[in-house]
C-alpha cells in the first residue's frame, strides 16, 4: 500500500484493467463457441425510456457483442404491467439458449423489484442479486457475485494492493454495491466497517480506513480531511455536476490535497465504472460455462 513517491497519488485504471479481461474473454468465448456450438447468450431487459437506463443498457449490448456474447436486448414500455414483466422472465428461465438475465434497475414504482429479481432464475441471474444469489454470499457459498463490488476487487488485486489485515470502510449499505462489498473484503481477511450518508461522525471513521470505498451518489460526500493518509481510495458514486460526471470524492477541485493524502484512487470516469461492465461480461460467461458444464 506505499504508493506514494512524492506526494504523487496513483490513478488505478479500471478501464485498461477491463480492456485486458475483455481480450482474454475474447479469446475463450470464441473457443468455447467453436467447440459447443453456441455463444454465450445475455437478456437485458428495461422497463421504460430513462435516458440513463438506456445508456446502459445500450452500453452492455454494445460490450457483449464486441467479445462474442449474443445480447437480446427487451425495451418495454412505462406502461408495462408486473405480471406482464414476470411472464417475460418466465420466459427467458425457460429459454435453453438464454443463459444470463438482467432486469435493468431501476424499474417503475408500480413494479415491486424484489418480486422481479426473486423471480430471475437465481441460476441465470447475472447480477447477484436474487435472494439466493445474496444468502450464499453472505454465508461464503458458491454463488454469482454482484458486478461492482466483483470489479472493485478484481481492480484491487491487480493493482497489488494488501487487503488482508487491513481496516476497510464502506461507505453504503445496497445490495448492489455496499453489502456485498462489505463481505468480500471480510472474505479477503479485512476488518470492515460499513457506513451510509447519515452516520454520525462520519469523518471520523473514514479517516480510519486504509482502504476506503464511496458508494453513495452524493458528490462532494467525501473531501481531503476525510482521507487516511496513505489510504486507497474507491471512488464508486456517478454524479453529474455542470454536465460533467464526477465521483462522490471532492477531486474535481481538490486534486492538489487528496494527492498529498491518499497514496492511489479510482478516477470517475475511468475507474469502477469499466470494470462493473468487465464483470457482467465474466459473470455471463461463468454462468454459461456452469451450463455447459464447461471446466472452470
Amino acid at each position: 500500500m506505499h504508493f506514494q513517491t512524492k506526494n504523487t497519488m496513483r490513478i488505478m485504471n479500471g478501464a485498461a484493467l477491463a480492456r485486458k479481461i475483455r481480450s482474454v474473454l475474447t479469446i475463450e468465448i470464441e473457443f468455447c463457441k467453436n467447440k459447443y456450438g453456441r455463444s454465450p447468450k445475455l437478456s437485458v431487459i428495461l422497463v421504460g425510456n430513462d435516458p440513463a437506463s438506456m445508456t446502459y443498457v445500450k452500453s452492455k449490448g454494445k460490450a457483449c457483442n464486441e467479445i462474442g456474447i449474443e445480447s437480446d436486448l427487451h425495451f418495454l414500455p412505462f406502461s408495462t404491467s408486473q405480471d406482464e414483466l414476470l411472464a417475460l422472465i418466465r420466459q427467458l428461465n425457460e429459454d435453453d439458449s438464454v443463459d444470463g438475465i438482467l432486469v435493468q434497475l431501476p424499474v417503475p414504482k408500480h413494479i415491486d423489484k424484489n418480486v422481479i429479481l426473486s423471480a430471475i432464475d437465481y441460476h441465470k441471474d447475472v447480477d447477484g442479486l436474487h435472494p439466493m444469489n445474496v444468502g450464499l454470499l453472505n454465508t461464503a457459498g458458491d454463488c454469482i457475485i454482484p458486478c461492482t463490488p466483483k470489479g472493485i476487487l478484481s481492480l484491487l488485486k491487480s493493482e497489488g494492493i494488501e487487503i488482508a489485515g487491513k481496516h476497510a470502510v464502506v461507505i453504503g449499505r445496497s445490495n448492489l454495491v455496499g453489502k456485498p462489498m462489505a463481505q468480500l473484503m471480510l472474505r479477503e481477511n479485512a476488518s470492515v466497517t460499513v457506513c451510509h450518508s447519515k452516520t454520525r461522525d462520519l469523518p471520523y471513521l473514514t479517516r480510519q480506513g486504509e482502504i476506503l470505498i464511496v458508494a453513495i451518489g452524493c458528490p462532494n460526500l467525501i473531501n481531503a480531511d476525510m482521507i487516511k493518509p496513505g489510504a486507497v481510495v474507491v471512488d464508486v458514486g456517478i454524479n453529474s455536476v455542470d454536465n460533467k460526471l464526477v465521483g462522490d470524492v471532492y477531486n474535481s477541485i481538490d486534486v492538489s490535497s487528496i494527492e498529498k493524502k491518499a497514496a492511489a484512487i479510482t478516477p470517475v470516469p475511468g475507474g469502477v465504472g469499466p470494470m462493473t461492465i468487465a464483470s457482467l461480461l465474466e459473470n455471463t460467461f461463468e454462468i454459461y460455462k456452469r451450463r455447459m458444464k464447461v471446466a472452470l
